[in-house]
């Protein structure tokens, strides 16, 4: 066993081990040759050529130069322009502002001799009527709500029901065109308004404003309008009168009783106190629609 021979080890015919990346043979090519052989010979031949980088002969620095010269120049100038155009904007919008200040101040001159002359054209229409038919013409002045008026009555305060809300809904109201909402409508107003005067009021106001034969009570989406103008809640009714019957007969009344249903049924609120005294203004839009001039009187020359 000692003496038999071994055989010789050659290692250098075993075969070799095979790469791990043997079957990703085009992912290791593309790894290895990111660049391209085209551009790879192009970038090799403007080295040798000198022409890689940036320009290296006076003609193209220059060129580069003035290229860099013209886009500052550009620059500048409008900046330049910007600024010498500023005030030139500045001073038109100023001219804007005092156009429309002088437009203000113009219509607000107006509207002060509009109101003036319908002042004057008031006190000669109650001093003419005052010369013609005396107290006759005071007692229809204030019928006709074109003259304050003062004395004992009643405040009834309308309010809406708390957290109330435009929208949709059923009830009662609703054939009449409103919605179950807690809201006072302008249908509502009317019906109060209307009751007042059923029940002995000499003259009613709601939120100063006077109301009269020719008075409306209109909506609008959800605001109320009296006369044209709009009214903010709570509605302070103001009524002259007997302080005691009137309150009494109104709450008696079916308008009445119609705020009460409001007010048990969708939670508006309201209450009516009893006044020593009350105050109302004239009426604002009273209108002459008819005159007849006054026939002389006998034995006046």
């Amino acid at each position: 066993m000692c003496g038999m021979s071994q055989p010789p080890n050659n290692r250098s015919s075993a075969t070799p081990p095979a790469r791990p990346d043997a079957s990703m043979s085009l992912l290791t090519h593309v790894m290895d040759h990111s660049l391209d052989e085209g551009y790879a010979e192009a970038s090799a031949r403007r080295k040798a050529d000198g022409t890689a980088g940036l320009p290296r002969t006076l003609k193209a620095k220059l060129g580069l130069a003035a290229g860099l010269v013209l886009a500052a120049m550009v620059v500048t100038l409008g900046a330049a322009q910007a600024r010498v155009a500023a005030p030139v904007l500045a001073k038109e919008r100023q001219e804007l502002i005092d156009r429309v200040q002088r437009a203000n101040e113009h219509a607000d001159a107006l509207e002060r001799d509009t109101e003036r002359l319908r002042t004057e054209v008031a006190d000669r229409q109650r001093a003419a009527l005052k010369q013609q038919v005396g107290q006759q013409g005071r007692l229809v002045e204030l019928l006709a709500g074109a003259t304050e008026v003062h004395g004992p009555g009643v405040k009834l305060v309308v309010d809406d029901a708390k957290g109330a809300s435009s929208g949709g809904g059923g009830g009662p109201r609703e054939s009449a065109g409103f919605s179950n909402t807690g809201r006072v409508r302008d249908r509502d107003m009317q019906r109060i308004v209307n009751g007042l005067w059923q029940s002995g009021a000499e003259a009613v106001s709601i939120n100063g404003q006077r109301l009269t034969a020719l008075s409306a009570i209109r909506a609008a989406g959800d605001a109320i309008l009296v006369d044209n103008k709009p009214l903010v809640p709570p509605y302070e009714v103001l009524a002259v009168g007997d302080k005691k019957r009137l309150g009494t007969t109104f709450q008696d009344s079916v308008d009445g009783q119609y705020l009460h249903v409001l007010q048990e049924s969708y939670g508006i609120r309201y209450s009516l106190t009893p006044m020593d005294e009350v105050r109302l203004p004239a009426a604002s839009s009273l209108t002459v629609r008819t005159a007849t001039a006054a026939e002389p009187k006998k034995g006046a020359s």
